[in-house]
């Protein structure tokens, strides 16, 4: 697997000598046996290019590509670095050769390996630039149950443009497969829970810092607040209702098709302009409360989004990794709130005090989400939406019953903390009492 990443260090002057190709993929296999990890991988042979293959006319001249072949396999062990326990391994062998685009040999490892260490046959036609490098190198390993990692420093400038396709084959467990690029850095291919953990709570706070969307809606959700209790009420209602379509979504239980992403984002944009709207109206702290938790089922799906190609990281550790993931939403989400508040104690108090600010401030932000929720529904209309089979119907079914439940906490919650029922003029307004003759 890290091979793959090399092969692309060879190339690192391509940009001005050959066009590169957008969405280049490599594979690979990494397996582990109890004294040596073997690293098989196939590279497209363009991105070679700097290792100047011999050619004739318009093919490669297979027959004298032995030292163009050793050189590209001394930039693979130069740029790609396997790691066991965080100490870098030096490859005792490494064998490549040059192969057909119409070989299939990599559909397994076995396969893989195999071909790699058969000679190409004499006469073998490639055409410059359409053939694969095909290597396995062999690192000594002092223990497979040691964690592995893997860093590349090839072509950093390509980004996420090229993709290696990496299979881990662990000894004793079961393989998983995942995508990695160069922009990743050191990448652990079996995770402690630990190091998984603290991964992705360092991915959810980036995530939520990043999520402009879901940052206006909870200043939307905050502006009208002024007690702690009201404000930890709805906050904590939003965080329980995200959490319960974030890890519905991770096992797999979110609606499916290309409708359903442009769906999400479109009412996230709708809901920033509700709230927006209420604060300008009035505000009800129980019909806010309520639907908070109906908009945070739906913010729940658009964290996941950020989440599903991330998973591919956590190894064996999931469950640990999903709530690490939901640890660090919080987090940020805490760290935006200790931001958020004592600026809009100060705008609203000395820039824009009394209704007036709360007017001119939600406005600002309907007129954000307007803008937003307008870009995505037009995206959103150019998508086809789906049947209503049984399959959809039983997932339908079950988040109108998760929908059910988070009404039901709801009422729970305001029969419990007796919350005001209305917020106006920019403070708390009780219930009238009643009258006494």
């Amino acid at each position: 697997m890290t091979a793959v990443l090399a092969l692309v260090a060879l190339c690192a002057s391509i940009a001005h000598a050959h066009e590169f190709k957008l969405d280049t993929v490599m594979n690979g296999f990494v397996k582990i046996e109890p004294t040596e990890a073997h690293v098989v991988i196939r590279a497209p042979l363009y991105l070679f290019r700097t290792i100047r293959f011999p050619v004739k006319g318009t093919e490669v001249d297979v027959e004298n590509s032995a030292p163009a072949m050793e050189r590209a396999l001394a930039g693979l062990q130069q740029e790609i670095t396997i790691f066991e326990d965080g100490r870098p391994l030096k490859a005792r062998s490494a064998t490549g050769r040059l192969t057909l685009p119409s070989d299939r040999s990599f559909e397994s490892y076995e396969g893989a390996a195999s071909h790699v260490a058969s000679p190409i046959e004499p006469g073998t036609s490639i055409v410059v630039d359409q053939g694969y490098v095909d290597a396995h190198l062999v690192y000594p390993i002092t223990s497979p149950d040691a964690v592995f990692a893997v860093r590349t420093t090839v072509a950093p400038e390509l980004g996420d443009y090229l993709k290696l396709t990496l299979r881990y084959l662990p000894l004793n467990s079961d393989g998983r497969a995942m995508v990695v690029t160069s922009g990743l850095g050191t990448v652990d291919l079996n995770p402690t829970w630990w190091s998984a953990a603290a991964g992705f709570v360092r991915l959810g706070i980036i995530h939520i810092v990043g999520g402009f969307d879901h940052l206006l809606f909870l200043l939307c959700l905050i502006i009208p607040l002024r007690s702690f209790r009201q404000l930890l009420t709805v906050v904590t209602g939003f965080t329980i209702a995200h959490s319960f379509t974030l890890i519905g979504s991770a096992f797999g239980l979110a609606p499916k098709g290309a409708w359903f992403p442009p769906f999400v984002e479109m009412t996230i944009a709708l809901s920033i302009v509700y709230m927006a709207l209420e604060n300008i109206m009035g505000v009800d702290l129980r019909r806010r409360l309520l639907l908070t938790m109906l908009f945070g089922l739906v913010h729940g799906f658009g964290f996941s989004y950020g989440l599903q190609e991330e998973l591919q990281f956590a190894g064996s550790h999931l469950l640990v990794s999903l709530f690490a993931f939901n640890l660090g939403i919080e987090i940020g989400q805490i760290l935006m709130l200790v931001v958020m508040l004592p600026a809009l104690a100060i705008v609203t108090r000395y820039v824009l005090p009394g209704r007036v600010g709360f007017i001119i401030l939600s406005a600002i932000l309907a007129n954000v989400g307007w803008y937003w929720m307008t870009q995505r529904w037009e995206a959103l209309s150019k998508v086809r939406w789906p049947s209503l089979d049984m399959a959809n119907l039983t997932l339908l079914v079950f988040w109108m019953a998760g929908l059910a439940l988070a009404a039901g906490a709801v009422i729970a919650v305001v029969t419990r903390l007796r919350l005001e029922p209305s917020v106006r003029e920019g403070r708390e307004t009780a219930p009238a009492s009643p009258r006494r003759d």
